[in-house]
């Protein structure tokens, strides 16, 4: 794997963070060097995509994007939008309200876009997320190229209110559109030797000026599951939120919603499904292995190495809740796990 060191910027908001010109001098002794430094108080834990969860940083060499003014004008041209919302799915209440949509809509971790969370929208513009394809390789029956349009309508649409937990101890409620993973994995039929699913996102540094300028990061982004986690039926392919089409920052057009993980496990913009006979790499844990593992739980018992996982802040609320086991959500997946995968970072 790449030498990869973890980008500037990163702070919680009850720690502080590695003074910049330390975090310089660091990383000029990693490309010295060539090693791959983790655990330093400027090194973020994200992704939700990266997928991840990281607050406000640097934005610079940030681009333009669809609007100046309105983070809800990055939703691309879908033609799939008389399909929005979806049914909502009534067995999913989430017992909090909803995040306000534009506090949703400018607060994204997605590195591919730089690391100011609040910034992200902005810098969207040039992607191109639509017509978009998503293949479908590996330990399958029948492997394939699917245009996104296509699965949304042969497949259906259904809305679920979901808790949205990040590994830094931040969360939202949101309501997603999209469909259940297990659906579209009994179109491509596993075969008995897949036992994981790998998912990719996209690699095109000309439209996201994060790939372009943080090259410490092996992109795409990758993650996993267990084929058990796989086929759960609250893993969903999501191409909404909100009743529209997913906005650029969200993941635009597709992504992945894991409500009892923590965000850096739903990869976002995701070109790509293997399934593998092997368990494959995940990036935070490739990074930090330390601090975040294959399984990446929401466990309140478990404290990041760095930070407690007891309580979380609701964004747009300015409140603290505690942590629920498994963010409320051990009813669906609680059997999944034994004791040892809960008792440590997993």
């Amino acid at each position: 794997m790449a030498q990869i060191h973890l980008p500037p910027g990163w702070r919680d908001p009850d720690r502080e963070v590695t003074p910049p010109s330390v975090y310089w001098n660091r990383r000029r002794f990693v490309r010295a060097a060539g090693l791959v430094l983790g655990g330093l108080g400027a090194a973020g834990p994200l992704a939700a995509g990266l997928s991840g969860c990281q607050t406000n940083g640097g934005n610079a060499g940030a681009q333009g994007s669809d609007s100046d003014d309105d983070p809800l004008a990055t939703i691309p041209d879908t033609p799939t939008r008389d399909l929005y919302p979806g049914t909502r799915d009534g067995r999913f209440q989430p017992g909090r309200p909803l995040t306000d949509r534009r506090v949703a809509a400018t607060h994204n971790n997605f590195y591919e876009f730089l690391t100011d969370k609040a910034g992200v929208w902005r810098n969207v513009g040039p992607f191109e997320a639509r017509p978009w394809t998503l293949e479908v390789s590996g330990e399958v029956e029948n492997p394939g190229v699917f245009d996104v349009a296509d699965l949304e309508r042969e497949i259906g649409l259904e809305e679920r209110v979901h808790r949205f937990r990040c590994v830094e101890a931040w969360a939202m409620t949101v309501p997603w559109t999209g469909f259940p993973l297990y659906k579209l994995l009994d179109k491509v039929q596993p075969l008995s030797s897949g036992r994981y699913v790998r998912f990719i996102s996209f690699l095109r540094p000309e439209q996201a000026v994060g790939q372009r300028t943080q090259d410490w990061y092996p992109w795409p982004y990758y993650e996993a599951l267990r084929m058990d986690e796989a086929r759960n039926e609250l893993t969903l392919v999501a191409t909404g939120i909100f009743g529209e089409p997913l906005p650029k920052q969200h993941g635009a057009p597709v992504r992945m919603v894991l409500p009892w993980k923590y965000g850096y496990k739903s990869p976002k913009s995701i070109v790509r499904i293997d399934i593998t006979r092997e368990r494959p790499s995940t990036l935070w844990s490739d990074l930090q292995p330390r601090e975040y593992g294959f399984y990446s739980n929401v466990n309140p018992a478990v404290p990041h190495p760095r930070w407690s996982q007891e309580s979380e802040e609701l964004i747009g609320e300015d409140r603290r809740v505690p942590t629920q086991v498994f963010n409320g959500y051990g009813e669906w997946v609680a059997h999944l796990y034994d004791d040892d995968i809960m008792s440590r970072i997993s």
